[in-house]
């Protein structure tokens, strides 16, 4: 198959994902088309097929980017103490989703339109990441700097309510990312001590 005059593998690529990614934000995976997306690119319906075979693939591609991207960029330090570790959780997870919202929104709200395999797949490497904040609980339990009755109520707890901040957050705002950061650490500090 011929390639639309003007179109490279390496930018178009990218430019597919960009353009599903955004749109996929907007609107919703199930009302977002192929069609609209190759609109969005500038090529051809026929053309997306060079870089994916088919809607629930790119979906997928890019939710296991996002968590893919997490995971290779959380960071535990454990010759910290455990407070000290989750500070630094805390700060790395507002700063990480916050300069991706569109990715978050997608990995978390179109989780329901994944297949069965996707969906496994996707859970793993999201058990993957909540697996580390739980090991910093745990080892904050042990070490007594915590009290918590169930680490993994408290894992689930403290992401969904970290994640929430780009629900509302807007840079120029009353806030800065920094101010709210520290507000949300002396939140998670008191709901673990």
């Amino acid at each position: 198959m011929a390639r639309t005059a003007g179109s490279h593998s390496d930018i178009t690529g990218p430019k597919v994902r960009e353009a599903a990614l955004k749109l996929f934000a907007r609107g919703g995976y199930a009302a977002v088309s192929m069609r609209a997306i190759a609109a969005e690119v500038g090529v051809q319906v026929g053309a997306l097929y060079n870089y994916t075979p088919d809607k629930q693939s790119l979906l997928f591609d890019l939710m296991e980017g996002h968590m893919s991207d997490l995971l290779a960029a959380v960071q535990d330090d454990l010759s910290g103490s455990a407070t000290a570790r989750l500070q630094e959780f805390v700060a790395f997870h507002i700063r990480f989703h916050h300069a991706r919202p569109d990715a978050v929104f997608i990995a978390y709200m179109e989780l329901r339109n994944l297949t069965d395999d996707n969906f496994k797949r996707i859970e793993a490497l999201r058990g993957q990441y909540e697996g580390g904040l739980e090991r910093i609980l745990r080892d904050g339990v042990a070490a007594k700097e915590f009290q918590i009755v169930d680490t993994k109520i408290a894992t689930l707890a403290i992401i969904a309510m970290l994640t929430g901040v780009n629900t509302w957050f807007r840079a120029g705002g009353r806030l800065s990312l920094e101010e709210v950061t520290a507000q949300y650490w002396e939140m998670v500090r008191r709901a673990v001590t």
